[in-house]
């Protein structure tokens, strides 16, 4: 549920999440129609300062920004950051929710690998290229096809009850999987097969298909070569007060593992719970306020504790 304030200045820098674009990944915040961008690579320190109250982050139309016209109060916890006006005039959301059957636009379908036997199909819009892929921490993906909205969501739906693949995957199922990664001819390989399976089943379908077109990899880009941390701490909420800071490593998609002393794990952020509230810098602060969870590297298939 979300309360209303009544209009005003925007109270500061109100953070939208973690943005792909060309390939690189930024943290985005809004005050009022002004937005700012910072590059969020490796190696990058932040430090910042959280106050709420959490509000509604306005809506993207047409590649322009609209803040929202009632500065709605999200609940801290709530995972919508939209108040439902802005829900309702978020074209994104529309297409998500099946509610747009064409919008002229021409879109591509895709195959993403995100771990042994969790490959995925979607689609996205053909002048995002790959930010929805990186966004969504795809470890490789290969773009199959491209059309009209409708053909290439029936496309999607036709590969989806085949049992090739899936169309949603959970985020915590997606990061069990970045330790113990095959090699990258393996992750090729797997996704040209699923390709392979996914032009037969689509053979008479109204798209335009790419019988052999590249295999993308991002395990690199993402910082997994090695895989992730095998201890870490995740952030499970944010409140007002709390506090962020440490040095960045390479993003996972939202994701932003940090480090924040060298005597403890370091952190594993999404970004997604940053957005909705306000972000002012706070130097040389340590990181407190935050709901952490320890987690570690998942057991190997089969493994058995020791007996003695």
């Amino acid at each position: 549920m979300s309360k209303s304030a009544p209009p005003r200045h925007a109270p500061g820098w109100i953070a939208t999440g973690l943005r792909w674009r060309g390939g690189l990944p930024s943290l985005t915040a809004v005050n009022g129609r002004r937005e700012h961008e910072r590059v969020a690579g490796a190696g990058t320190a932040v430090s910042w300062l959280v106050s709420g109250p959490r509000r509604c982050t306005g809506v993207w139309t047409a590649g322009r920004y609209h803040p929202c016209p009632h500065l709605a109060i999200i609940e801290p916890g709530a995972k919508a950051v939209q108040c439902e006006a802005c829900q309702g005039a978020d074209l994104g959301l529309a297409l998500a929710r099946d509610q747009i059957l064409d919008d002229g636009r021409t879109y591509h379908l895709y195959l993403a690998w995100f771990g042994r036997g969790m490959l995925k199909v979607g689609i996205t819009g053909e002048q995002r290229g790959t930010a929805r892929l990186l966004e969504q921490a795809a470890l490789a993906f290969t773009f199959v096809g491209r059309g009209r909205l409708p053909g290439v969501r029936r496309a999607e739906l036709t590969v989806a009850q085949a049992g090739l693949a899936r169309e949603r995957l959970a985020t915590r199922a997606k990061a069990e999987r970045w330790w113990g990664l095959p090699d990258a001819e393996q992750r090729r390989q797997e996704l040209v097969e699923l390709r392979a399976g996914a032009l037969r089943v689509l053979d008479g379908h109204a798209i335009e298909v790419f019988p052999a077109g590249p295999v993308v990899d991002h395990v690199e880009l993402f910082g997994l070569a090695d895989g992730a941390p095998p201890v870490y701490r995740e952030v499970a909420a944010l409140s007002d007060g709390a506090t962020v800071a440490g040095t960045l490593r390479a993003p996972v998609g939202r994701h932003l593992f940090l480090d924040t002393d060298q005597h403890e794990p370091p952190l594993l952020l999404d970004t997604r719970l940053l957005t909705g509230w306000t972000l002012a810098p706070a130097e040389r602060v340590p990181c407190g306020g935050l709901d952490l969870q320890l987690c570690r590297k998942p057991e190997e298939p089969g493994a058995q504790e020791a007996l003695f």
